[in-house]
């Protein structure tokens, strides 16, 4: 069972950061794209934020400019760099690891963004 684990989360005042974490078994960075989901409220996941194993990153239009996603395979870690929170990034963030048809998630991490 492959387990992957993200840290990072709390809560923060709009126009704040936070860098979530993820990590897992060595096995899976190395082959598998990583990506960043969020879920809020009444709401359906959506995805942040992808790379793949070269490093080539994709971001939904509402993030952009605003999150970095980036990967350390020498530490098996996936980051997500989210400067200039806003309210509306409120969710449940959850790391995915996927290739092919083998997907793997996390527990998930709760960001709240609040004044």
């Amino acid at each position: 069972q492959v387990q992957l684990v993200e840290s990072g989360g709390g809560l923060v005042q709009p126009g704040g950061s936070l860098r979530l974490s993820c990590t897992g078994p060595g096995s899976i960075f190395r082959l598998y794209a990583m990506g960043w989901y969020r879920q809020a409220p009444g709401k359906q996941r959506e995805l942040v934020a992808t790379i793949t194993t070269g490093g080539s990153t994709n971001y939904t239009d509402s993030v952009k400019g605003r999150f970095t996603i980036s990967r350390d395979n020498a530490k098996n870690t996936v980051y997500l760099q989210m400067n200039s929170l806003k309210p509306e990034d409120t969710a449940v963030y959850s790391c995915n690891a996927a290739r092919g048809r083998f997907v793997y998630w996390g527990q998930g991490t709760q960001v709240t963004v609040s004044s």
